[in-house]
């Protein structure tokens, strides 16, 4: 039997033995009479039974709790790495762009980026101003400001993929001054 059915039976037993002992005591004159040691006894046994078992009860329930907590802060911790993993930042990063002095041209037609946040700084050192952009399937995502001999910078959360970075001052990408920027 386990503790818990035990600690009903001696708690059961001893309601209705204290309900039975106060009736005999009503209806029987000298009730308990030589029969107070065995009275005693029987409630000492019962109260020390019922006691003895919600104890026990008691210690098995707690270490069952502990084990639910223990599951649920698990769970708990488990999709609190989720959240943070969802809400995380993704690496992204800095990608570096140059203008060419003297020519209509990017120093390199292909960059390589991380998805998240990605910035694309442009260093263009020409007398020419330049800026550069963003785009996906031909819509702009982003673009920067204008410069000449200065540098500027666009940034854009990107996800993986193939994107376009070009300089939108009429004629510049059509004379070279575009790439493909590789998201993964």
């Amino acid at each position: 039997m386990s503790s818990e059915t035990l600690f009903y039976v001696f708690g059961i037993a001893l309601a209705v033995s204290a309900v039975g002992v106060s009736f005999l005591g009503l209806w029987v004159k000298g009730f308990p009479g030589k029969a107070f040691p065995l009275v005693v006894l029987w409630f000492v046994v019962l109260v020390g039974g019922a006691t003895t078992y919600s104890v026990l009860h008691a210690q098995h329930v707690d270490e069952e709790k502990a084990h639910e907590f223990e599951q649920a802060n698990e769970e708990i911790e488990a999709e609190e790495e989720d959240v943070e993993a969802e809400e995380a930042p993704a690496e992204g990063g800095t990608l570096q762009l140059a203008a060419e002095p003297t020519a209509l041209a990017f120093d390199t037609t292909e960059l390589t980026g991380k998805p998240g946040k990605v910035t694309i700084d442009l260093d263009n050192p020409s007398a020419i101003a330049h800026d550069v952009a963003i785009e996906k399937d031909g819509k702009e995502i982003a673009g920067s400001e204008l410069v000449t001999e200065g540098k500027t910078s666009v940034s854009a959360e990107l996800a993986p993929g193939d994107y376009t970075f070009l300089c939108t001052v009429p004629g510049h990408a059509e004379a070279g001054m575009e790439g493909t920027l590789t998201v993964r």
